[in-house]
């Protein structure tokens, strides 16, 4: 029994061993002074920066905010927004839950997130009233829902109509006024894909894989995310050892892409080092090739390619996962 005991975990050590030497990922290894392999803290899934702000900490910043008689007001880009009492946009969190309603925004996370509470909330002209609701927070807060999404405003909103939290860290998204992610009219909402075809500078096709190739008239063939958005890879970053140059403020511009299954992913993709990146900020990223791989904010529409050569170190990805435009 022993003997069969020991071979089998000398197996598995074997195996884990093969998967993080393979992107040269070591237990080790540091970035900024963090361990790359460390287990993600309990409440660290809103990322560095990718939820809250380095900036964001200090006690103002973490009271609530009370809803009020909301509003709906028309954004140039987003289309229709929800609004407090006081003018400013209400988001909602990817990582909440609106059946049952949840949220798992607490800690520093609500320092740059504020509650907007239930208090005295009063729904909008023109929409449906039953689509407001309340949870009960840890701290006895009654935090406002729509149609069961929890309600917050962003620390660096700070004036009203501001929308700066808009695709913070891939999972945050102003709301709509029925509680779906605002979107404009004609366009795909974030965190979803619209029906039709897609035209280059469209909207995204409904049968988007969770990777695929897209054709691009300048670049070529470049990799898209499910929602179409073009995929860009940074110079600064490293795939052996696996390192992120990517934090704080930068990840507002840059969101990472989530894991994705390699069954969800378009054939021609390189599947090598497809792994994903334990972040020492707690996100789980993507990569190809062992790279960790990104959208971009100013893409605001499927077949953008904004990102393409920003700063001499952002470059789209190309399905092999080389630097498309760039020597490597």
């Amino acid at each position: 029994m022993n003997t069969w005991r020991n071979a089998s975990l000398a197996v598995t050590a074997a195996a884990v061993l093969a998967l993080t030497t393979a992107c040269g990922q070591d237990q080790g290894t540091t970035t900024n002074g963090q361990s790359v392999g460390a287990a993600k803290p309990a409440d660290a899934g809103y990322g560095a920066d990718a939820g809250y702000g380095a900036d964001a900490g200090t006690a103002n910043t973490a009271a609530a905010k009370p809803a009020g008689q909301l509003a709906v007001a028309t954004d140039t880009k987003l289309g229709k927004v929800l609004t407090d009492g006081e003018g400013f946009t209400l988001y909602r969190f990817d990582k909440d839950t609106a059946s049952p309603p949840k949220s798992n925004c607490e800690g520093d996370c609500e320092k740059a997130w504020p509650v907007v509470t239930a208090d005295n909330a009063k729904a909008a002209a023109g929409t449906d009233a039953q689509l407001l609701g309340e949870i009960t927070r840890t701290d006895g807060t009654k935090q406002l829902t729509v149609d069961g999404w929890p309600m917050y405003r962003y620390a660096k909103d700070t004036a009203a109509g501001d929308t700066n939290g808009e695709g913070v860290g891939g999972t945050w998204f102003a709301s709509a006024p029925d509680g779906k992610k605002a979107a404009a009219a004609g366009g795909a909402a974030a965190g979803g894909t619209a029906a039709g075809g897609a035209a280059a500078g469209g909207t995204a096709p409904a049968d988007l894989k969770g990777l695929s190739v897209r054709k691009d008239a300048k670049l070529g063939d470049v990799v898209v995310d499910s929602k179409g958005m073009t995929v860009y890879r940074f110079t600064k970053d490293s795939a052996w050892p696996m390192k992120t140059a990517c934090t704080g403020e930068c990840l507002d511009k840059w969101p990472v892409v989530a894991p994705v299954d390699k069954n969800d992913t378009a054939a021609g993709i390189l599947k090598k080092g497809f792994v994903t990146f334990d972040r020492p900020d707690g996100i789980k990223q993507q990569t190809m090739d062992c790279w960790p791989i990104y959208t971009f904010a100013g893409d605001k529409k499927p077949g953008d390619t904004n990102g393409q050569g920003v700063g001499g170190t952002w470059f789209a990805v190309s399905p092999d996962s080389k630097l498309v435009g760039a020597s490597e």
